[in-house]
């Protein structure tokens, strides 16, 4: 049979990067290597070709651990691992599956959390990042992580300061730029959205190239706090704080999964659009990451049905 090129595909490239790209223009790049305390993705790209992420804060050396889109949380038995200043790490173990598709390319990756003053790890993050196309050069960002302890269970503490965040552009960030943040009960503005239970958080801004564009960024109803309430600060980041009210715990027999899209988007933000994107989001079913079956393949990827099932099918 022919060979048929593939529109969604990630391809991995030097220096510990793996690059998204659609019809063959990169839309996101992963970054896994050993000179940063944790992964990130920069940049995610708007449909005018301009990155609507930035690493660091524009006016604060404080929060250069603010890495565009990235994962972290402040107190994991009570170990920091947010700051750059603390000795905790996550390191990406091996990339599990590279899988390019006419509807999506996806990503699946095993991370360990590690304290720094032990070398035993905490805890494995199975990551799964899809890339997808949207109307007219938009990109969507699927994010999937299941948390599963090195022991039997462990505690997430309560903190407004993790687990999945966003640092925004600096022209679309409310103080820096021209950006506007939205959600999805209407309020604008950090007082009205900070630490308010929303559907949806947007911030959306004037573009270099003319216009305006931005990011939605959506919790999945499967959630444990769907709705969930939003760290959102008017410096240009936004953040889903699923232990903003109280702690949580993962375990070896219920790990905890949490589910989030960010949609790269044209215009300003729009329920309407919004409401379209997180029912068609809502309804798509989850990731789990098995052994392949194919040749010269060790895992694979699928969406099984349902999103209740958390069944630990990787070894």
């Amino acid at each position: 049979m022919p060979f048929t090129f593939p529109r969604c595909e990630i391809v991995p490239v030097p220096d510990f990067q793996a690059a998204f790209r659609i019809d063959g223009s990169e839309r996101l790049r992963w970054h896994f290597g050993p000179d940063y305390p944790r992964p990130f993705l920069f940049p995610l790209i708007g449909p005018s070709g301009t990155t609507l992420t930035r690493m660091g804060h524009p006016g604060d050396p404080g929060h250069d651990h603010h890495r565009s889109i990235w994962f972290a949380h402040e107190k994991v038995l009570g170990i920091n691992f947010w700051s750059d200043l603390t000795t905790a790490r996550i390191r990406q173990k091996k990339w599990l599956c590279y899988k390019d598709g006419t509807d999506e390319a996806v990503m699946a990756a095993s991370l360990g959390w590690y304290d720094g003053h032990d070398p035993k790890e905490l805890l494995d993050q199975e990551l799964v990042v899809a890339v997808r196309p949207g109307a007219e050069g938009e990109t969507l960002v699927e994010i999937q992580s299941t948390f599963r302890p090195m022991a039997e269970s462990l505690e997430f503490g309560k903190t407004n300061f993790g687990f999945l965040a966003v640092r925004v552009a600096k022209h679309i960030a409310a103080h820096f730029g021209g950006g506007t943040l939205t959600n999805s009960e209407g309020a604008t503005g950090e007082p009205a959205i900070f630490g308010k239970p929303a559907k949806w958080v947007d911030y959306s801004g004037p573009t270099p190239k003319g216009g305006t564009e931005g990011i939605t960024f959506f919790d999945h109803p499967s959630n444990p706090t769907h709705p969930t309430k939003w760290h959102v600060r008017e410096d240009g980041w936004m953040g889903a704080s699923a232990c903003f009210d109280e702690p949580r715990t993962t375990t070896k027999k219920s790990p905890l999964v949490l589910r989030y899209l960010l949609h790269a988007h044209a215009g300003s933000a729009s329920a309407d659009r919004a409401g379209i994107t997180l029912k068609e989001f809502a309804a798509r079913p989850r990731f789990e990451v098995v052994k392949a079956t194919a040749k010269h393949l060790t895992w694979d990827v699928r969406r099984v049905e349902s999103t209740k099932d958390t069944k630990d099918t990787k070894m």
